[in-house]
């Protein structure tokens, strides 16, 4: 062997030596020097973590009330290796399932967080059931409690605001870069999503001794390996939980959305989804089931229509139209339409007139006043056929620009997920479906709210924030504070203490004639319903035809009913929009809701006339009848689709019986109607299963 070789080979040799005997130094200091690792090794089945879950934040509202608050419940935890010879039938009992649900459990958790780390096999325990099995732990190794922050609403309102909590899922967890543990909770919606980094705090871990009957007896080497929990942090927000009790009331048994913004601030003091449901249902043990029939519901209780619905604004876009029109100077505040009824100058005479004659359209303050459709359809075309943008298709790019200066068709951007940004059309869009030939008249009924516009409540509260402050608005919000704001928090919040000054170059006299209309809108005009002795309101009103489809036809709903405003017409302190769906005119439902709250907020108190009205319209139910059509057909394709998948035909029973029963007309305020002879049946397959239904006709 060479010299160089035999170099090489004893420094090989050294090496492993220093690395032997550093291994060995190390396992004589844990083990012999180090007490506390070689009694925790020795304890190691005897020490159970108990995962210490912090409380999330608090939700304040404007006033400082607790709207979202805190409780304690428990958790029922399992280590799958430690679960040795239980009375597996006893202990089913104990819990109410069947052993296949226990077996099924423990191996989930087994799989998802291995044999030896706690996992949730049932989470959120009835008080009884976690009395039980406190009595009966020590028959269960395996299983402990760990106490569980449970989110309780106060006020019973405010669900689609405030939102809800749920386990994290395998995608929470992923997302989080494995930051969630199986067993967090996480923001899934509302508030509690947007701000989870703020709401959820951070848990913490302590290591609890087990004597031999599984029983927790003190922490382990007094508690030095433990680390705290640290609680949330609160917020405080510009909701007034009276106003919003007041507003989820009046829209109970309704299908719509209703936003009322503080014009100075943009802070949001009421925002109702119909038809709602309460936050407390999705908390506590029933809280997965209550879930699943929410989700089930085809009336959609869970989306947020005040963000998520698309509403025709109809009307109610008018102020905004006569703004456009006045800023670009195609028309004066004096500016006059001879108006006869409907319009005519593009050959077809639509858009129709509900007045027609007498002036009722002399000046953008009557149009307004008056409604004037022909005006607003004529107002919209000298906008986008403006000279001084060449062409029809330039001149509508900057009309939309204006509408998203108002905030259409863009996302404003609030503290809460899911927000639609609606639609205001692009050119491309009446490009395809002309050919790329087309006029202000094609889509002239974009100047009264329709055509292909759709809004959302909040696009168009926000876009009376702009006219009730004559050109400005802050973005909507619902907080405006966090407890010990950071600089990360006042990051996140900045852009809702921003002051946009989209409309501050309109001139006073173009926004006094819209705002002295819209005024005399409530004085004289349609909303004379929303008059509230002693204040000044500006309203208008709306109204939209609306269709839908059902059993392949398409079926004409009663109108929506719309309704927007601002008071007091100096200083305004409160806009709001309100949309109810097939409830007719916007005067009749829409409107009477505005006064209410306005009243309410504004005087903290309602007179005689509105609490009847209060009485009235909360009682009424204008829930759409075709709804049980809809939920009827869902419901029987789920059991179909259950039946096929496990043979079992207990839920498709009732639906064989309603094929062979006479087809009834659907109960509620609107009938459906059917001209031809109708089956009322699900659409199954599978005809072997099945007689032949009776068939007769509606009539």
């Amino acid at each position: 062997m060479s010299v160089f070789n035999q170099s090489r080979s004893k420094v090989i040799r050294i090496i492993f030596l220093v690395a032997f005997i550093f291994i060995i130094a190390q396992l004589f200091y844990l083990q012999i020097i180090d007490g506390r690792h070689r009694q925790l090794a020795a304890m190691d089945n005897a020490v159970f973590a108990k995962v210490d879950y912090p409380e999330r934040g608090i939700i304040f509202d404007r006033k400082g009330r607790a709207i979202l608050n805190n409780t304690i419940i428990y958790d029922l935890m399992v280590t799958p290796s430690e679960i040795k010879g239980i009375d597996t039938l006893d202990f089913c009992q104990l819990m109410g399932i069947t052993i296949e649900e226990f077996i099924q459990r423990v191996n989930d958790a087994r799989f998802k967080n291995g044999p030896v780390r706690p996992s949730i096999f049932k989470g959120l325990l009835t008080k009884d059931i976690q009395a039980r099995f406190e009595e009966n732990s020590w028959k269960y190794p395996g299983f402990n409690l760990v106490e569980r922050p449970l989110r309780t609403y106060p006020f019973n309102a405010a669900a689609h605001i405030l939102g809800y909590i749920r386990e994290a899922d395998a995608r929470d967890i992923e997302r989080s870069g494995n930051f969630y543990k199986q067993g967090d909770y996480i923001g899934k919606t509302g508030l509690e999503s947007y701000y989870e980094d703020v709401l959820m705090g951070q848990r913490g871990v302590q290591y609890m001794i087990k004597d031999n009957k599984n029983r927790l007896v003190g922490h382990y080497e007094n508690g030095s390996f433990d680390t705290a929990s640290i609680a949330g942090r609160g917020l405080k927000t510009s909701i007034d939980i009276e106003l919003q009790q007041l507003a989820e009331k009046l829209m109970s048994n309704k299908v719509g959305g209703l936003v009322a913004i503080d014009p100075k601030t943009g802070g949001i003091l009421a925002m109702v989804s119909g038809p709602n449901y309460d936050p407390n249902d999705l908390t506590g043990p029933d809280g997965s089931k209550n879930y699943s029939k929410l989700v089930l519901d085809v009336t959609g209780p869970m989306l947020n229509r005040a963000i998520g619905g698309r509403y025709e604004p109809g009307s109610t876009f008018k102020p905004l139209g006569a703004l456009v029109a006045l800023d670009e100077g195609v028309i004066t505040p004096s500016y006059g339409y001879p108006c006869g009824g409907r319009y005519t100058l593009c050959g077809h005479g639509k858009p129709a007139c509900t007045h027609s004659g007498g002036g009722h359209a002399a000046n953008v303050r009557l149009s307004i006043a008056n409604s004037c459709n022909a005006y607003y359809a004529h107002v919209y075309r000298l906008a986008v056929d403006n000279p001084k943008y060449r062409n029809v298709k330039l001149g509508y790019l900057k009309w939309k620009e204006y509408m998203n200066a108002f905030g259409l068709g863009v996302k404003l951007g609030l503290d809460l997920p899911n927000e639609n940004k609606g639609n205001i059309p692009d050119t491309s869009v009446y490009n395809k479906e002309n050919n790329g030939r087309w006029t202000s008249c094609t889509n002239l009924t974009l100047g009264i709210g329709q055509d292909k516009m759709l809004t959302t409540p909040l696009q168009m509260a926000n876009a009376m924030c702009i006219v009730a402050n004559r050109g400005y608005y802050f973005t909507p919000h619902f907080v405006d504070k966090i407890d010990g704001e950071t600089d990360d928090d006042s990051t996140l919040l900045n852009k809702f203490r921003k002051r946009h000054n989209v409309f501050t170059q309109i001139s006073d006299t173009a926004y006094t004639a819209v705002i002295e209309g819209m005024n005399d809108v409530v004085k004289f005009g349609t909303a004379r319903v929303a008059q509230i002795p002693g204040i000044d309101v500006c309203a208008k009103t709306g109204t939209a035809e609306n269709y839908t489809i059902l059993d392949g036809r398409r079926i004409k709903l009663p109108n929506n009913s719309m309704f927007v405003c601002f008071a007091p017409k100096e200083n305004p302190k409160i806009a709001i929009a309100v949309f109810v769906q097939n409830a007719g005119f916007g005067s009749t439902w829409a409107g009477p809701i505005s006064r209410i709250l306005l009243e309410k907020y504004i005087n903290d108190t309602l007179m005689k006339k509105s609490e009847a009205d209060l009485e009235r319209i909360s009682k009424a139910n204008l829930m759409p009848a075709y709804f049980k059509r809809v939920q009827y057909k869902e419901d029987s394709i789920r059991a179909y689709k259950w039946f096929k998948t496990t043979k079992d035909s207990a839920y498709i029973k009732k639906y064989l019986r309603a094929m062979n029963s006479p087809v009834k007309e659907v109960p509620g305020r609107m009938p459906i109607p059917m001209k031809k002879v109708t089956e009322t049946a699900i659409i199954i397959p599978v005809e072997k299963y099945f007689r032949k239904p009776v068939v007769q006709k509606v009539s």
